[in-house]
């Protein structure tokens, strides 16, 4: 067991569903309290399988939520997800992010209000791993 004063964590990157109806990043720790002091892990956490994709150079989506929670991890190229209020974000291969921007519920889907969107950047196209929550 690891000693409690040296517990590392990993920081969740989550993309999610504020109480406005409008989606924000903020960054979670997630305690790797388990395993070894070499290698530590976390509890183990449920998914329930995994989908690959690519988007070509230039791909860009119109304003959306996400469809389930979901890790996605970008294997190769970069992305940048950008918010309603103008601001963005960019991943970049080996990056994640937890992505739960969710249509709340009873909600009807307003793209001036909902959703974020995706695009591919830069001279590679975009290969992602979305692991399911």
């Amino acid at each position: 067991m690891i000693n409690v004063n040296t517990m590392a964590q990993f920081t969740k990157v989550a993309l999610f569903t504020d109480s406005d109806g409008r989606a924000r990043f903020r960054e979670e720790a997630i305690p790797l309290g388990e395993g070894t002091p070499q290698s530590r892990l976390s509890a183990l956490l449920p998914s329930s399988g995994y989908q690959l994709r690519e988007s070509p150079v230039g791909f860009r989506s119109s304003f959306h939520c996400s469809p389930h929670t979901q890790w996605v991890v970008i294997l190769s190229g970069a992305m940048q997800i950008g918010l309603q209020d103008g601001s963005s974000r960019v991943f970049q291969p080996g990056e994640h992010f937890w992505s739960a921007d969710l249509l709340p519920e009873g909600a009807t889907f307003d793209p001036q209000v909902h959703g974020h969107w995706s695009a591919q950047v830069g001279p590679q196209p975009l290969v992602t791993l979305f692991v399911r929550g």
